[in-house]
Formats: C-alpha cells, sequence, structure tokens
C-alpha cells in the first residue's frame, strides 16, 4: 500500500465522517446488557453559527462520549437545536422587511408560516457543522424544541405547575426590550460600559400652604443627580437618608416635578447612600429596579410614563413629549431644565448600561408589566441541596458557590414573551376579563363552563409566548419523551444523563432550571456531573464575540488546520472553568478602517495553538509511515549462554527487548493518569499525558530504541510489539483526534467493512507485571527491578544520559557522527546493564565502562563530566574542551533545572493539589524535586571547577 507523504485532512475527514455515518457508528439503542453513556447537547439557537465557544464545548462533549464507546458502554449523545424566539424572531422580521412586507400587516398564522419556511431553508446550519469539527451525535434522535412532541410537553408543564399554584399572573419588573417589544430575562441582557453624563436637576420644595403654580415667592429646592432625566415625569417620591443632617429638615415636605403641577413627597430610608451624588435619590418605581423594590416598601404609586416601542405616553404629563422616542425626549428635557434654570450642572460619568443581547443597538429598559411567573422558592430547595452534597458534582467545584449564592436568593422567574414565534401560553381569556389555564382550547371551554358559567362569547389564547429557557429547562427529559410517556423505554435507560458540558455563564439560566425540572417531575438528578468549560478571550482578554468581530471563523480555521489540530489545538490551553486566551491575531476594535490596517498586516487565521495541534497531527502520521516502512523478516531468537547472561545476546535484541519493556510499562503509567483526569474532568491534563506519551515516549524513544539500521529488516516480533504498541496509542488518542486515527487504524492493518477504530476497545490500565523467570533460548534480556516501576526509573536515567551527551554535543559543536566512551561511577550498575544498549544507540556511545578504573578521569586524557542523581559520568575526548562554552552549556541547564525546581515547588505548595491529587502523584513530583535539586548541585560543583 502507497502511503501519502502528507496528511491532507480535507480529504480523510469527508470520507471517514460519511463512513461512520453509512455505519451507524454513533446510533444508540437501549441495551440492558451494557451500561448507559449519555449526554444531551446544549440545543444551540436554530438560528446559530459555529462559534470558537460552540467548538469548545462540542470537543469536550464528543471526547467524553467516544472514550465511553469505546468503553463499552451505550453512549449516545443526543442533538438537537433550540428555536430562540427572540432571534429567530428578529431574522424573519428582518428578512420580511427586505421583501417590502411590514410584520404588522400579517396576521400570526402567516407570519409563523414564514418563520417556519425560514426555518427550513437557513435554520439547522450549526449542526451541519458539528459534523465537519468530527461531532458523534446520533444525528437520527436530533430534536427542536418546537417540534409537536417537545411542545405538548411544555404545554403539559405549564398546566401542571398552574394547577400546583407555583404560576402566576402579575405586574412585576421586568427587562423591557422596546425594539422586540417583549420581556427579556436576565441573561438576554447584556451590560456594557458607556460614557454617560450624570445630570443634577433642581426640584423645587411647596411651600406649606402654598397654591401649586404660584411662583411668587422664591422656594427652596433640593438637588437631584441622575443619569435618565426622561424619567424625571415618572417619579413618584425623592428619598433621602435619614441620618443625613442636611436634609433632616425636609422630611415629608412635597417636592414639585418640573414642567408639571404633580407634587411627591421627600420620603426617608437608609437605602440612600448619603455620599454619592447629592445623596438624595429620586424615586422611579415603573423604571427602576431598585425603585420599584422601595416603592413597594412606601406604598408609592407606579407611573410608567413608555409605550412599548420606548416612546413617551400622555402620562408623562408634558403633551410635547408624548409620542417622542425616550432618547430624543432626554435630549430635548435637558435643554428645557437649562432654561428654566433647573439644571444646575452637569457631569461625565462611566456606568453600566444594559443591552439586548437580541438587538445589540438596543438599551433595555427597566419596566413593570403583567406578565406570566413561575414560583421559585420551593423548585429551588432540591436543586440547592443536591449540588451541595454532590449528588450532582460540579467540575470545577468552585462554581458551586456560586451557585449557591443564587439558589438561596431566588427570585420569581418572568417565564412570557411578548413574540408569535415560540410555545404559546396554554391560557384562555373571555370577553369580561376572566381566564382558565388548559392545554388546548376544547378543554379551556369546559373549564369556563365550569368556573365561569356565567361567561358569554367567544374565548381567545394569549398571545404571548413562553421565555426560551422555559422549553430548555426541560431538555434532559423531554428529548426521550418523559414527558410524552414517562415509562418509555429511552426515558428509563438513557435518564438521567451522565454529563453535561456547559458554559458558567447559564449556570443560574440553564443548568439550575434544568436540576430543578430534574428534581420536579423525575424525582431525581437530571445528570451525575456538569463540566463548566471556559469562557474563550482574545489576546486583549476580550470574550469572542460577533459583535466585536474579535473571533476567527471556526470552519476557515479547520480547513487551513483539520479538524483535529484545531481540536486539540483549542485543548492545550482549556482548563476546566478557566478562561482561555485563544491566540488568533485580532484587531483593536471592530471600525472598519481599523480592521482594514489590521488585515493589512496580519492573518486573522495564525494560530501557534492550531498549528500545534496540526504538527501533533503530522508527527502522528509520520510515525505510521515509518512504522509500515519496516520489511518484516523472520530472525531466530538469539541462544543465551548457558547461564542465559546478559553479555551473551546481540545488542539489537537486548535493546528491543528493553524497549518493549519499558513501553509497556510507560504505557500502562500513561493510562493511569488518564483514568485519573477524566475521573477528575481534567481533560485539557488528559490531551497532554496522550500527547507526551505519543510525541516523547513513543515517536522520540520507543521508535528510536527499536528502529534497525538503514537497510536492515527488522524482527517480526519487535514488529509485532511495535504495531501492537502504535494501534493502542491511537485508541487513546482518538477521543482527541478521531479523523487522523481512523485513517492510520483503517490502515495499519486489514480490517472488515463496517469496522472503526470509533468502537474498538479503549486500553484498561493494568498492573504491571513483575519481570518472569527467563527460559532457556527466549528473546528476553534479563532486566532488573521487580517489574514496571523499576524499569520506568531506569529508562528516566538512562535518557537523562542520551540528553547530557547531546547536550554536550551541541555545547562543543560535535558532529553526532562522532562516537564517545562514557565512564561511569555509580553505586548501582543495573541500569547500565539494561539500559546500556539504549545509550550507546542514541548518543553514539562506542562502550559504557561502569566502575572500571575510576581514577581514569583523572588521567591526562582530556574530557568532560556530569552528575545524574549519585552517579558520576565522565566522557573523554580527543580534543580539549572549550571551557567558555563548557561553561555556556552548564548555565544554560542550571538555569533549566532552577526553573524546573520553581515549578515543580509551586506544584506541591499548592494546598489543593496535594489534598486532591493521588499519593502516587504526589511522590512522583517529590522524586521530580529531589533529581532537580541534585542536578543543580552538580552543576554548580562543575561551574564552580570550571572557573577554579
Amino acid at each position: 500500500m502507497e502511503i501519502a507523504k502528507t496528511y491532507d485532512p480535507t480529504i480523510v475527514e469527508a470520507k471517514w465522517y460519511q463512513y461512520w455515518l453509512d455505519n451507524q457508528i454513533f446510533a444508540s439503542r437501549p441495551d440492558p446488557a451494557k451500561e448507559p453513556y449519555t449526554i444531551v447537547i446544549p440545543p444551540p439557537n436554530v438560528t446559530g453559527l459555529l462559534h470558537m465557544g460552540h467548538m469548545l464545548n462540542n470537543t469536550i462533549q464528543d471526547i467524553l462520549i467516544r472514550r465511553a464507546r469505546m468503553q463499552g458502554k451505550e453512549a449516545c449523545w443526543v442533538p438537537g437545536m433550540d428555536h430562540a424566539s427572540i432571534a429567530t424572531e428578529a431574522k424573519v422580521v428582518a428578512m420580511l422587511q427586505e421583501r417590502g412586507i411590514d410584520k404588522k400587516s400579517l396576521s400570526r398564522e402567516e407570519f409563523l408560516a414564514y418563520v417556519w419556511e425560514w426555518k427550513e431553508k437557513y435554520g439547522g446550519m450549526i449542526l451541519k457543522q458539528l459534523k465537519k469539527l468530527g461531532a458523534s451525535c446520533d444525528w437520527d434522535r436530533t430534536r427542536f424544541t418546537m417540534e409537536d412532541s417537545l411542545s405538548e410537553a411544555v404545554t403539559k408543564v405549564f398546566v401542571d405547575l398552574y394547577n400546583k399554584g407555583k404560576i402566576y399572573r402579575a405586574y412585576r419588573m421586568v427587562n423591557w426590550d422596546p425594539k422586540g417589544k417583549t420581556a427579556l430575562s436576565d441573561e438576554e441582557v447584556v451590560y456594557k460600559e458607556v460614557q454617560s453624563k450624570l445630570y443634577y436637576v433642581r426640584y423645587r420644595i411647596v411651600p406649606e400652604n402654598s397654591i401649586p403654580g404660584n411662583e411668587q415667592t422664591p422656594h427652596p429646592e433640593i438637588v437631584i443627580a441622575t443619569t435618565r432625566p426622561e424619567t424625571i415625569l415618572a417619579d413618584t417620591a425623592i428619598c433621602v437618608n435619614p441620618n443625613d443632617e442636611r436634609y433632616r429638615h425636609l422630611h415629608g415636605k412635597m417636592v414639585v416635578i418640573p414642567f408639571t403641577d404633580r407634587q411627591i413627597p421627600i420620603i426617608t430610608d437608609e437605602y440612600v447612600t448619603m455620599d454619592f451624588g447629592t445623596g438624595g435619590l429620586k424615586v422611579t418605581p415603573a423604571h427602576d429596579l431598585n425603585d420599584y423594590e422601595l416603592g413597594k416598601k412606601h406604598n408609592l404609586p407606579v407611573i410608567d410614563i413608555l409605550n412599548d416601542d420606548g416612546t413617551l405616553n400622555d402620562k408623562c404629563g408634558v403633551p410635547k413629549y408624548t409620542g417622542k422616542d425616550r432618547f430624543a425626549v432626554r435630549r430635548e428635557i435637558v435643554k428645557d431644565l437649562e432654561a428654566a434654570g433647573l439644571l444646575e450642572k452637569t457631569e461625565e460619568y462611566r456606568s453600566n448600561v444594559g443591552y439586548s443581547e437580541r438587538n445589540p443597538d438596543t438599551v433595555v429598559e427597566p419596566k413593570v408589566s403583567l406578565q406570566w411567573w413561575l414560583k421559585m422558592d420551593e423548585l429551588a430547595k432540591p436543586a440547592l441541596e443536591h449540588v451541595l452534597d454532590d449528588t450532582i458534582r460540579f467540575h470545577p467545584d468552585k462554581f458551586k458557590n456560586m451557585y449557591r449564592h443564587w439558589m438561596e436568593n431566588v427570585h420569581d422567574w418572568s417565564i412570557s414573551r411578548q413574540l408569535w414565534w415560540g410555545h404559546r401560553i396554554p391560557a384562555w381569556y373571555d370577553g369580561q376579563g376572566n381566564f382558565v389555564v388548559a392545554a388546548n382550547q376544547e378543554e379551556a371551554l369546559g373549564k369556563f363552563q365550569v368556573q365561569y358559567p356565567e361567561s358569554t362569547g367567544e374565548i381567545h389564547q394569549d398571545e404571548d409566548v413562553l421565555d426560551t429557557w422555559f422549553s430548555a429547562w426541560l431538555w434532559p427529559i423531554s428529548v426521550f419523551d418523559g414527558f410524552k410517556d414517562p415509562e418509555n423505554a429511552d426515558i428509563k435507560y438513557y435518564y438521567p444523563t451522565n454529563t453535561l458540558v456547559t458554559g458558567p455563564d447559564i449556570i443560574f439560566f440553564w443548568v439550575a432550571r434544568m436540576v430543578m425540572a430534574g428534581y420536579e417531575f423525575r424525582h431525581e438528578f437530571p445528570f451525575r456531573d456538569v463540566y463548566f468549560t471556559g469562557i474563550i478571550r482574545d489576546q486583549y482578554g476580550r470574550k469572542m464575540s460577533k459583535q466585536l468581530g474579535n473571533s476567527p471563523d471556526p470552519i476557515s480555521l479547520m480547513e487551513r488546520y483539520g479538524a483535529d489540530g484545531v481540536r486539540t489545538g483549542l485543548l492545550f490551553s482549556s482548563p476546566a472553568g478557566n478562561d482561555l486566551i485563544f491566540d488568533t491575531p485580532v484587531p483593536k476594535s471592530n471600525k472598519p478602517d481599523d480592521i482594514a490596517n489590521f488585515l493589512k498586516t496580519n492573518d486573522p487565521l495564525e494560530s501557534k495553538l492550531c498549528e500545534q495541534g496540526r504538527n501533533f497531527n503530522n508527527k502522528i502520521w509520520n510515525a505510521f509511515r515509518l512504522i509500515k516502512s519496516w520489511q518484516e523478516a523472520h530472525q531466530p531468537p538469539p541462544t543465551p549462554s548457558k547461564g542465559g547472561g546478559f553479555a551473551t545476546l546481540p545488542s539489537e535484541g537486548v535493546r528491543a527487548d528493553v524497549a518493549i519493556r519499558w513501553f509497556e510499562a510507560r504505557f500502562q503509567a500513561a493510562l493511569a493518569e488518564l483514568e485519573d483526569h477524566f475521573s477528575k474532568f481534567r481533560i485539557s491534563d488528559a490531551l497532554h499525558t496522550v500527547y507526551d506519551l505519543a510525541w516523547d515516549d513513543f515517536c522520540s524513544w520507543y521508535l528510536e530504541m527499536v528502529k534497525p539500521e538503514f537497510g536492515q529488516p527488522i524482527s517480526r516480533e519487535v514488529y509485532a510489539a511495535t504495531a501492537g504498541f502504535f494501534d493502542r496509542l491511537l485508541r487513546v488518542l482518538h477521543p482527541f483526534m478521531p479523523f487522523v486515527t481512523e485513517e492510520i487504524w483503517q490502515s495499519l492493518e486489514p480490517r472488515q467493512p463496517g469496522e472503526s477504530i470509533c468502537v474498538a476497545e479503549y486500553p484498561k490500565a493494568e498492573a504491571p507485571l513483575p519481570t518472569p523467570p527467563r527460559k532457556e533460548g527466549e528473546f528476553l534480556a534479563p532486566l532488573s527491578g521487580a517489574g514496571g516501576a523499576a524499569i520506568l526509573e531506569e529508562a528516566s536515567l538512562a535518557f537523562e544520559v542520551v540528553r547530557q551527551i547531546r547536550n554536550l554535543r551541541n555545547g562543543q559543536g560535535m558532529s553526532p557522527k562522532v562516537a564517545l566512551e562514557l565512564l561511569v561511577s555509580t553505586p548501582d550498575a543495573s541500569a547500565y546493564e539494561s539500559f546500556g544498549s539504549v545509550i550507546q544507540k542514541l548518543a553514539n556511545v562506542s562502550a559504557i565502562r561502569v566502575n572500571d578504573a575510576p581514577d581514569r578521569k583523572h588521567e591526562s586524557r582530556t574530557g568532560t563530566g556530569f552528575l545524574i542523581k549519585s552517579d558520576e559520568f565522565f566522557v573523554p575526548l580527543e580534543t580539549t574542551v572549550d571551557a567558555a562554552k563548557e561553561r555556556q552549556r552548564l548555565q544554560k541547564e542550571l538555569d533549566h533545572q532552577i526553573g524546573f525546581l520553581e515549578s515543580v515547588d509551586k506544584k506541591l505548595g499548592n494546598e489543593k493539589f496535594v489534598a486532591n491529587a493521588k499519593p502516587e502523584i504526589i511522590e512522583n513530583e517529590r522524586r521530580k524535586k529531589a533529581d532537580a535539586e541534585a542536578k543543580i548541585k552538580s552543576l554548580q560543583e562543575s561551574l564552580a571547577s570550571l572557573c577554579g
């Protein structure tokens, strides 16, 4: 078989993904003989396109599900989409405007027909893009929150909660989007720091017994600072701190709203901060959440001066402002206040202003509105309890405190939205203002006859729809039709699910609510573990977003670096819950001129992380090419001497035997590390373990140890062992790099149609076996030690010797072709018996003399030495050592070891690491510390001798 010189992901990825689909590799069905492993995808918006956050989130999900599938579990990853009421409606309204159609001219049914048309044509693009990433979802299970079955589930839950008294209808404060003309959830409000102005406005005190409008007598004033002067017209009180001596004489007085004859009281409350602004606060219950709460406390009236579109209504009391946009009125009222002598001064002021996430140019208004609400206090109790007691585990667990704070201070949920696209609220009204909640109109008519027998005329359904999160919180249950058929085979087998992968920014709006729904409707948790990804940020620390224009196009990234390259590139710096800096260059702003100038000198797809991922792919590919290039040839095992002694075995056989035994031990150690990392959801650490195993241990050490001399064959035994190692290595790599591993695995040996590495058995960690006794004629070199641990220790020493000799060559400018002699003074010669042939080959050492005339390093022959632990080494040289170069080499190595020691000390000084890591991992770090300290001492002594 001819193997391509370079790996081409553009050909490989499409080929194998289609192969997986054709062979139903990702399909899952309940199987009582197997353990289920279930993930439900955080459903992306039907309007969405793949962004870097999706890439990271879905890569992690795919790693987890692929590994579970290979472990023999019944792995089920359910994909789907969210209908995204606000975003989708905005998209369709924009589409209609391009066609010259105004939404207002359409009936609800006509508008929804256009929405479904748009959904069928453009919706779900992101799911197609996820396939390019390699997402191994069971695509036959794809769900959509607006499909009939899931819509019925939403209705059923609403009716159930209403009948339980947990859903009610009331006037309360909400976030209002004047452009979308709908209430928003807190999650749909994006706060931006903007440059504002602070206006100091004079409110005139009404003298006792004064006649409103009589301005003949001068009036005292109180000055109030505000950033929203247009809301003055909705004020219902002025509030001061009762302990503020400046205003004690004004308690109980009245002031006049500018440009009106309406009077409001001066009240007192310790809520007011005396040292902010003037120490006085205008109270506007209809247009500020805190003012709304203050107004309820003091029984203040609520005057809503804003229409749904953000214009002022006639309640403002000033006809000239009525019908004008809120910001136009702000500009106008400031001029009028100044002309009337009521504007004392204006200051520049930076403040956080809320914008609609779906209409990014629209400032959100706090607004008192008649909405449907869900009581959260009782729902929150089990959801909090079972996270705090680790029934549901957070990774990292630092998010438990954030979760607890929110759940202990939970507020009722505003669940209605003033839109047409979405799940319509199942409430019906008659002409007299009565209403009932029912699953359908027929049921509603029956309820009206019972509850309101006097009701006459037709009934109509509520015009509003439910918050998108109201369907999303049911997702782990509804995707398995757990509401439609609570005892069906899927829900009983796959639920509770295993792992949820999501971002911490929706921990309250989605994660917490799904937990509530799980305990309310299934009486158990919806998932066992929650893995929180970090937020992907650019080089300036900003969250990547389309609005900022600071995010690379994921599809273009995959086209350049391959899906495997991008997947591994993302994960190289993605510890759970911590933000990561993605390294593609970005402009400092999204202004057209800045972007144009940026593109002249920068490549927006340049990424060292993804390049590292691509290079890793190529490294594995080149290892494959090397292995397949070796020609198998039978070489009978050598016959050892009567005693089976070391010296009777040819060096090639000894070295190969040592390499095989060492890599088996190293592979087992890596599997144990992987198991520990995955059990703690340290996915990035798991990748680093596999990376080191593949790049360093397998490619850089093992293959070099067993590689035959140029033009020589390799024994069948060694080739079989090497191919076996490579096969197992591909399996642990596969969850991270699915495409390149499938391509190589299929070509490593003949496979049957339908076979795939996706379902090949995942290697299991086993305890290393002790070295068995030798049999006559056996192709095995005698190794010291009781088993794997001893082999790893001896290998570590041998590799360090090789590194030191290579560094010596580089420092002295010596050719690697020049064979060197190595003298060793050591109390334990076992490692040099086992790994002597390895050192000789990899460092080009002609002979190793162990404890042979230890004084030879003091002979007249020139040379240089080094120390590893308690072993002393001397390399005789034909020419005099360049002292300056040797000092430079030693100093460089000393600096490296000092830095390494600092990193180990930092890790061992981390109380959390020491408390959570396994004892053997901590012990390994302590050994690293001792080794580094010994090397530092040796290097310092060597430098001192050169200087002396």
